[in-house]
């Protein structure tokens, strides 16, 4: 299944998405009303999902709601660093010293900086070296610690497309890229969960990025240097992940910041993922309304 959330009318469900149309799972009262609590509520509630996919006749067009963050405030936004061996040439092309990772570069998002596939994208006032990335992302669906590599499928809700926004000058003048990552609205993603059924293979998915019409990023999953079911193991050996979880896997080539081509007001970001879709954010100055 595409899982999704939405907002239809004044209400925020969650549903299923069907060609161009959504089956809303608040026909079932039995369902949670919101992703987060419907991953936490685990098999028994993805089964009673199936079942009334399969067999509903009640769907809702798709231009008739307004598609939201599959989850609005994920536990944690766990992020890879220089997880493409092109991403790794490009920046040492560009005169900065680097070595392959030997253990993936792990650093977070704060969970605020989550917005829709479709939302607005803020240029900070702060900053003119906005920047983007187009990721494969991961969903965990269970509540696991010490996952071996081999069972890392079992844990994974499913799969979904993140732009991992960065502000390069607050993210490279300190040694932890947290900050710099972190910025409100500054990870869109979905626009749907698709369970790990509906995939043929995620470390084979072509990914690409597009500014404005121009393509600038181009590859694909199977160049992970750190693949999904590695991170599983890698970070839950370390710390326990729950439902909801997101795991943002790293950038190919072509990011802005390499050639000094950064972000503006206008831009328009779209990054597609086979068999998972697109997401398409505009970039807006910040709002006034953000100040104090």
């Amino acid at each position: 299944m595409r899982l999704i959330s939405f907002k239809n009318g004044s209400r925020n469900q969650i549903g299923a998405l069907y060609k161009d149309e959504v089956i809303p799972f608040s026909q079932d009262s039995s369902l949670p009303e919101d992703m987060l609590s419907f991953l936490e509520a685990g098999e028994g509630a993805l089964k009673a999902a199936r079942k009334l996919f399969e067999t509903t006749h009640k769907r809702i067009a798709v231009n008739d709601i307004n598609i939201l963050a599959p989850i609005s405030r994920p536990p944690k936004i766990i992020a890879i660093g220089l997880n493409y061996a092109d991403h790794l040439e490009e920046i040492k092309a560009s005169g900065r010293e680097m070595e392959a990772p030997k253990v993936p570069m792990i650093f977070n998002k704060q969970s605020l900086s989550v917005v829709g596939p479709y939302d607005d994208i803020h240029d900070p006032k702060v900053s003119e070296m906005l920047d983007y990335e187009g990721e494969l992302t991961f969903v965990i669906g269970k509540k696991c610690r010490h996952v071996p590599k081999e069972k890392a499928n079992e844990v994974i809700a499913g799969y979904t497309i993140a732009n991992d926004v960065s502000v390069r000058d607050w993210q490279l003048r300190v040694p932890t890229f947290t900050i710099g990552k972190s910025f409100d609205t500054h990870c869109p993603f979905g626009p749907a969960i698709v369970t790990p059924d509906e995939i043929s293979d995620p470390h084979n998915l072509d990914l690409m990025t597009e500014v404005n019409g121009e393509e600038r990023q181009k590859s694909n999953t199977k160049n992970l240097i750190f693949n999904c079911f590695d991170l599983v193991e890698h970070l839950s050996t370390a710390f326990t992940l729950e439902p909801g979880d997101l795991v943002l896997t790293g950038t190919p080539s072509g990011v802005g910041g390499v050639e000094g081509k950064f972000l503006k007001e206008g831009d328009i970001i779209k990054i597609s993922i086979s068999e998972l879709g697109h997401i398409k954010n505009e970039v807006i100055n910040e709002p006034n309304t953000t100040l104090y």
